[in-house]
This record gives structure tokens, C-alpha cells and sequence, in this order.
């Protein structure tokens, strides 16, 4: 399968309990993270994770998947 670029907005709701989740899920799919770019919005109480990837879609799939399972997450993703 070919391997495409793409983003992936991660939206963290309730950064004390979903923060330590994340971030063990993101370093087990590293392989395909390129860029991660991490910014809390305190107005909104919400924190954003952005990250450029090179991935099969299977593995976007997983990832996003895994994410999108925890309470007070929110993920999105493009591939191009």
C-alpha cells in the first residue's frame, strides 16, 4: 500500500486525563508521526496536537481509531 501525506487535528477536551493516553498512543505509531506541533488554548480550555504524517491509510486508520475511542478527544484527518 503507499504510503500518502497527511494531517491530523487531535483535539484534548480534558488534558489531565486523556494527556498521558495520548501521548503513549502517539509513540507507538511515531514511525509514521513526521511533525507534531502541541498548543494549549486555555480561552477555550481545550489543548490541539497537530501532526504531519506519511502513512498508509490502514495506519491512519489505527491511529485516528485508538484516539477517537477516548472520552474528550476529538481527531480529524487529511491525506493527500
Amino acid at each position: 500500500m503507499q504510503k500518502r501525506l497527511g494531517i491530523i487535528g487531535i483535539i484534548i477536551k480534558n488534558r489531565k486525563e486523556a494527556a498521558a493516553t495520548v501521548n503513549t498512543i502517539l509513540s507507538d505509531h511515531g514511525e509514521i508521526i513526521v511533525g507534531r506541533m502541541g498548543l494549549p488554548f486555555r480561552d477555550r480550555g481545550v489543548s490541539i496536537i497537530d501532526l504531519i504524517i506519511e502513512a498508509t491509510t490502514d495506519e491512519v486508520g489505527a491511529l485516528t481509531g485508538k484516539l477517537g475511542m477516548l472520552d474528550g478527544v476529538q481527531v480529524k484527518s487529511l491525506l493527500v
